[in-house]
């Protein structure tokens, strides 16, 4: 048998109840001859909560290294509580700070990246037949101040740490049952995958799917840690992500993501001159303000509209910045559209079958949806449209390409 990481998230460990049910599920791995390292979150709600109190005391403007001081305290009384529970249930445990087992990072507070894990001290643990429990989320720089991850940041602990060991799986135990062909709420016949490579994972986690954070998917594929999404209170195999390889069926459409948190900026009346997208966006980055989708029109008697889409969040902020790039170089007007959505079909089978994009068009033009923008790769469609209708696009393109067939285990 062999080694596992499990990460387990705030809601699987939201109450006394919960963390004994995890306990409870580590110990059965255990009876099946496996090693388990088990990484958490805090509880559910428990960041929010002291993210709140931080702000509230600070005004807002709270600093980054003690907001993460504070935050990252959530995770340390979850590993002290499963702890307790597996060792009430005669399983060896040990829980692990961050800095206990050198779990380093570089020093961006509240968004710090994974730099390398000592792991001789989880080996040990290991050996002896003992669980180490490890926070997930938190980091420690090279100043031995505590870091955090950011949002996600126990999936990729987990990944990184099963990465280090070697492990021969990492499993992230959630609420779910799996990755699905899209968001089961919006379409009731949506089908669980039983795999899926990194590189659709990546796209559809990046495109607005919520199973799994971009981070954690990217670090899996760069160090080809095979990646399980699976429930944590019912038993199934969940959803495999691995490498591409000739076994795999190659459906032409995977999955379908969604975003509903895009809004789409357009500076009209702009002088059709080299370099003129970077003095739009020039002042847009050094606001790390991130932009996704990018539409320049053909320049008609020297003028020509440029439009972008960032995250609804920045919205006011991307238009105040454009008033003064809109002067300096001269366009007509600024127009602004934070009702809108991004709707993503996904399937590394693209690569080898042509007429799809015809057929998202087509769909959608016969259920009457306008598309305002179009982005595309090797294995991806992207397409905005007016938030009100991307229930009804991702049912129909749901529908179109036959995601609903059932899969068998």
């Amino acid at each position: 048998m062999g080694l596992i990481v499990q990460k387990y998230g705030g809601t699987s460990v939201g109450d006394t109840e919960r963390i004994t049910q995890v306990a409870e599920r580590v110990a059965s791995y255990l009876a099946k001859g496996h090693q388990v390292a088990v990484v958490v979150s805090a509880m559910s709600g428990e960041t929010n909560r002291l993210v709140a109190m931080g702000q509230e005391l600070g005004g807002g403007d709270a600093s980054r290294r003690e907001m993460d001081v504070l935050t990252a305290s959530g995770e340390q009384v979850t590993i002290a509580l499963l702890s307790i529970a597996l060792m009430q249930r005669g399983i060896a445990a040990q829980s692990f700070l961050a800095d206990q087992i050198a779990l380093r990072t570089d020093s961006q507070h509240g968004r710090a990246r994974i730099e390398s894990i000592e792991t001789e001290k989880l080996r040990a643990a290991l050996d002896q037949g003992i669980v180490p429990v490890v926070a997930g989320f938190q980091g420690v720089n090279e100043q031995g101040a505590i870091t955090t991850l950011g949002r996600g940041g126990s999936d990729t602990s987990a990944v990184a740490l099963a990465a280090a060991l070697s492990a021969d799986e990492c499993e992230i135990c959630t609420d779910v049952e799996g990755v699905y062909t899209t968001d089961p709420r919006i379409v009731e016949g949506a089908r669980r995958l039983q795999q899926i490579t990194f590189e659709e994972m990546l796209e559809l986690a990046s495109l607005g799917s919520k199973v799994l954070h971009p981070r954690s998917v990217e670090f899996a594929g760069r160090y080809r840690v095979p990646l399980r999404v699976m429930s944590t209170l019912v038993d199934g195999p969940g959803t495999l992500i691995t490498l591409e390889n000739d076994a795999m069926e190659q459906a032409v459409v995977s999955g379908i993501a969604h975003a509903v948190d895009e809004a789409k900026v357009t500076i009209s009346g702009v002088p059709d001159l080299p370099g003129i997208a970077s003095k739009i966006l020039g002042p847009v980055g050094a606001r790390n303000i991130e932009v996704d989708m990018i539409v320049q029109n053909a320049g008609i008697d020297g003028l020509t509209d440029f439009t972008f889409t960032v995250k609804r969040p920045d919205y006011k902020a991307t238009l105040a910045l454009l008033e003064s790039v809109a002067t300096e170089i001269g366009a007509r007007q600024i127009i602004g559209d934070n009702a809108i959505a991004k709707v993503s079909i996904v399937g590394v089978g693209m690569r080898s079958h042509a007429g799809v994009a015809t057929k998202v068009f087509d769909r959608l033009a016969a259920e009457n949806i306008n598309i305002l923008m179009i982005s595309t790769s090797e294995i991806k469609i992207s397409v905005v449209i007016a938030e009100r209708y991307v229930e009804l696009a991702v049912r129909a393109l749901h529908e179109a390409f036959e995601l609903a067939t059932e899969s068998v285990d």
